[in-house]
């Protein structure tokens, strides 16, 4: 496409901003006619069994049965006309692939049952035993516990016989709590990418720079549509869906140009460590390097320049270690899950549910298999971590290319440093991003902690289809919005609105149906209602 708009215009059904999970999740949804990953195994059973039985035809005079030719493909990308586009790639997941090989990370953090498979909850579990690489699964010791009684737990805290925290996951979802390995994941990726066809054309890098929903004339005088500008061209379509990862990443002190040599942000790594500090290294002159942050990405960063051959690595961060399974608590994913989200939807105002998603977020911290890597190499006297500090002051020298930094905390100086790296995470304020400010401006939403006040459906507005994924949804998905279990349940609520609004089935064969459908699987009111409506062939 040309920088100018054409005279004729390709309108889509949908444009997918990003192609991060959030952004694989929703086109692989939108591709399944039969998702399953929200829903228990009883709703499973029932939903194919409905399915079995239309497809069938009884005869009335001799009670035989009749089978009607079914269509048992999972996907349905002919139906619909999908785009999507991200700055970073032509593959899902690039961005992703590369900062876990930047960090050489060899598992997720997330447990098995957080990915994007629409069509199974144990598609991941499933997916490693059928290529024989269970054995690329870590278990999360110490993450299940044998299951007892609230009032067994009260009793034994209150005889003092164990610690108030203990497991509440039993040994019946063991299975669950299991870590993938980076490849592992990964291939996953690329098999429901291929399962759906979605690498047909469908991804284009290509930079997002504005989204505009207003009357384009080439196309109609009346129906408004999105108007999508890339560094490349225009994009037209009648939805679009916002799933990126957060503000561009920025370093939080303002750095001179030529200071940027010596700091880079987490997120923004090329060449670990830089060059100049590479040789350092090879001629076997010390070397120090920062690292400011108290998330997982810090503890990463520091262990893996001190694997990398740096001498001495200070990590620092403003408040106290935390260490925790997930960057949630196990409230959020484990057996109890479903309080701490009814409490989370039935909060009045969007101030409340902010609140609660910052009390559960709280702040960064580290796993506790990255806290004994840590320990480790503070044992070693590779790394040295100090809590409770913040840089001070920093001067650059260009000629030494070292800092000279000084703290405020338990420790006031630091020896020459060669390097700083800022885990510090990304911003979340949606009326900063370049690509929302004509949205911002024509259609005015509120702003409740930086994230948009979606509606629940998830649109910008309900005149608005502009659908939000990923981290910027969290006010409708909670607090797990910014991971892997946001992206799938935020797909599956955004997929039934998109169907909604274009009129489109799940299947060829269920015009009437969708919404017994939607009721039966969701549990809304009678699902014999639903069972009743079933038309059958006399």
């Amino acid at each position: 496409m040309d920088g100018n708009a054409p005279s004729f215009v390709h309108v889509r059904d949908v444009i997918i901003v990003g192609a991060g999970p959030s952004g694989l999740g929703v086109a692989a949804r939108l591709c399944e006619r039969m998702p399953a990953a929200n829903f228990t195994d009883d709703e499973h059973r029932r939903f194919h069994w409905i399915r079995q039985h239309r497809a069938s035809v009884k005869n009335s005079r001799t009670g035989a049965e009749t089978r009607r030719p079914v269509d048992v493909a999972t996907t349905t990308t002919q139906e619909l006309d999908i785009l999507a586009l991200d700055a970073f790639g032509t593959n899902w997941m690039q961005r992703w692939q590369g900062m876990f090989k930047t960090f050489d990370i060899s598992h997720l953090r997330s447990p098995m049952f957080f990915h994007v498979d629409p069509a199974e909850r144990d598609a991941l579990l499933s997916y490693a035993y059928a290529k024989g690489r269970d054995d690329e699964l870590r278990e999360l010791h110490g993450c299940v516990g044998k299951e007892l009684s609230k009032y067994q737990r009260k009793k034994r805290e209150k005889l003092g016989r164990q610690p108030k925290n203990i497991p509440t996951i039993d040994e019946r979802d063991r299975k669950d709590y299991y870590v993938p390995s980076t490849p592992l994941f990964f291939s996953h990726c690329d098999c429901v990418a291929d399962r759906y066809h979605l690498c047909d054309n469908i991804l284009r890098q290509e930079e997002v720079e504005d989204i505009s929903y207003g009357v384009v004339g080439e196309f109609s005088d009346e129906q408004k549509i999105f108007t999508v500008k890339t560094n490349k061209g225009y994009h037209y379509g009648k939805i679009v869906v916002l799933a990126i990862g957060g503000n561009p990443p920025k370093i939080p002190c303002s750095l001179t140009t030529e200071e940027m040599e010596g700091a880079t942000h987490a997120m923004h790594i090329q060449t670990f460590p830089p060059p100049y500090v590479q040789k350092k290294i090879a001629a076997r002159a010390q070397t120090n390097v920062l690292v400011v942050g108290g998330g997982l990405t810090s503890a990463q960063i520091a262990d893996l320049a001190a694997r990398r051959g740096v001498s001495k690595v200070w990590l620092i961060m403003r408040g106290p270690l935390k260490v925790k399974y997930f960057d949630i608590g196990l409230e959020w994913v484990g057996k109890f899950r479903n309080i701490e989200h009814a409490q989370f939807w039935n909060s009045e105002t969007p101030e409340e549910r902010f609140d609660k998603i910052m009390k559960a977020r709280n702040g960064g911290s580290i796993t506790p298999y990255y806290k004994k890597i840590v320990e480790k190499q503070i044992s070693a006297g590779r790394l040295e971590m100090l809590l409770h500090t913040t840089i001070d002051t920093k001067t650059w020298d260009p000629l030494s290319k070292t800092w000279a930094v000084t703290l405020k905390g338990e420790r006031q100086d630091l020896p020459p440093i060669d390097h700083i790296y800022f885990a510090t995470g990304v911003e979340t304020d949606f009326e900063c991003l370049p690509c929302l400010q004509s949205m911002c401006r024509d259609y005015p939403i509120e702003n409740c902690g930086g994230f948009p006040c979606i509606t629940e459906n998830m649109t910008w507005t309900d005149d608005v289809p502009l659908f939000v994924a990923g981290r910027f949804a969290a006010l409708q998905l909670g607090p797990g919005a910014h991971n892997l279990i946001g992206a799938r349940i935020g797909a599956d609520r955004i997929a039934w609105s998109i169907q909604e609004k274009l009129g489109k089935e799940e299947s060829r064969d269920q015009s009437s149906w969708s919404q017994e459908k939607f009721n039966y699987l969701t549990g809304r009111g009678s699902r014999y209602d639903a069972l009743a409506n079933i038309p059958v062939a006399a």
